[in-house]
């Protein structure tokens, strides 16, 4: 009989192609297992706020510090861990950020002090800088080439099927009690002992000196990756944009429901893990990945359009999928490339700086996005801002992208 482990790489290669192979190392697996952890933080919360409200005695609008007191640590101190897996290792930097990620989140079941869990919230953001990079830097480490872009979108598709199942679980738990959805933060505790003892990585930290803050600077001044990272946060701002509005277009102007508006974020996040899938045939089949980036943003842009345009659910059921699709690929060729571009001893670095970006745009879009609706609702009424507003960031978004990215591939053919 075949191993199991044959078995899944057998399946698996049928989705993903020939370099699906790399699941069998056992080093990938334990990166696997932090993927399914690091998305947690925020998709196990969102279903819940609105039940944490009378639980914790605060209003609508200040329980949304429970999200944006987890997201802001990274913004800062992602960069800094990136260094110090460069430095020290990605083993101890993983293991640590699981820890604390898992003991900050399973402590949020013992308090309704709201200050407290906003300590604890940002505790956990501190956590996840240590998890979310740093395993796109150790695919990086293991793998090259194709295999390194393949097991980048395996990577991403197991992020995608932890944010379905455990949104929805946590929806079920929290029925039962509000305290039971944060005992599932605890899986980060067990994550961070099997990164102690069965994570072996390669030697790739400079271990001749400190934080190489000014290598690092001298690596961002290079144009061609200059270029990558200005194009890094525009699959973010895009996604962010079809969060943000898809269920006020679905309700507010399709007449959906509120589980029409999350069947087609499930759409699309399904969308999203298979296109993730498919980046190593794709970049396997151009000399270049240029094509690929300008598919995945230009059907991203097509996607979150056709969704701002759309006159029925129907349609705007086509757009999540297209959105979704596009990016999985682009995200997951983004962060591919800037791993592959990283010199020796700044892979973790420059990926953190990427993530950086990405953060950036997706905390940016919403407040950006709100701020002209709201300029343009008492001249041409909400429906037509809301649909206004999404056309003008597909415009934006879709522009940068394809400059970043034609002129990133020509940097490619000269010397930096």
């Amino acid at each position: 009989m075949c191993p199991p482990a044959a078995i899944t790489v057998g399946l698996v290669s049928r989705l993903a192609g020939d370099d699906a192979d790399v699941l069998a190392d056992p080093r990938f697996r334990v990166i696997l297992l932090g993927s399914v952890v690091s998305p947690m933080g925020s998709s196990l919360v969102s279903p819940l706020l609105d039940s944490l409200v009378g639980v914790y005695g605060v209003s609508e609008a200040r329980i949304g510090l429970v999200m944006a007191a987890f997201t802001a640590p990274a913004i800062v101190a992602i960069p800094l861990v990136g260094l110090v897996s460069d430095r020290y290792g990605r083993k101890p930097v993983l293991t640590v950020g699981l820890a604390i990620f898992g003991a900050a989140g399973a402590a949020l079941a013992f308090t309704t002090d709201f200050r407290a869990v906003v300590a604890l919230r940002l505790l956990q953001g501190v956590g996840f800088t240590g998890i979310a990079p740093v395993l796109i830097a150790a695919t990086g480490d293991l793998f090259t080439g194709d295999r390194e872009a393949t097991a980048q979108g395996l990577r991403f598709t197991t992020v995608g099927l932890s944010l379905a199942l455990f949104p929805a679980l946590a929806g079920l738990l929290v029925a039962l009690a509000w305290q039971f959805p944060f005992a599932l933060f605890a899986l980060g505790i067990p994550a961070a002992l099997v990164v102690h003892l069965w994570f072996e990585e390669p030697e790739t930290a400079d271990a001749d000196g400190g934080l190489d803050w000014h290598r690092l600077a001298a690596v961002l001044r290079r144009p061609r990756i200059a270029l990558v990272l200005l194009g890094r946060p525009v699959p973010s701002v895009l996604w962010f944009g079809f969060l943000t509005y898809n269920s006020i277009v679905v309700v507010r102007f399709l007449d959906g429901t509120p589980g029409a508006a999350g069947a087609l974020v499930g759409v699309a996040s399904v969308a999203s893990s298979v296109g993730g899938t498919q980046v190593g045939r794709l970049t396997a089949a151009f000399e270049t990945r240029r094509v690929p980036l300008l598919v995945g943003t230009a059907a991203s842009g097509l996607g979150l359009g056709g969704i701002a345009l759309a006159p029925s659910l129907a349609v705007a059921g086509v757009g999540a999928v297209v959105i979704g699709a596009g990016f999985g690929i682009v995200l997951t060729l983004y962060r591919s490339t800037i791993s592959t571009l990283a010199p020796d001893g700044l892979r973790g670095s420059l990926v953190s700086v990427g993530e950086s970006a990405g953060r950036l745009g997706s905390t940016l879009t919403p407040i950006v996005m709100g701020a002209a609706v709201a300029v343009a609702t008492p001249r041409y009424g909400f429906e037509a801002a809301v649909r206004g507003t999404l056309l003008a960031v597909v415009g934006g978004a879709v522009a940068v992208g394809v400059v970043a990215i034609v002129l990133a591939d020509r940097r490619a053919t000269l010397a930096d």
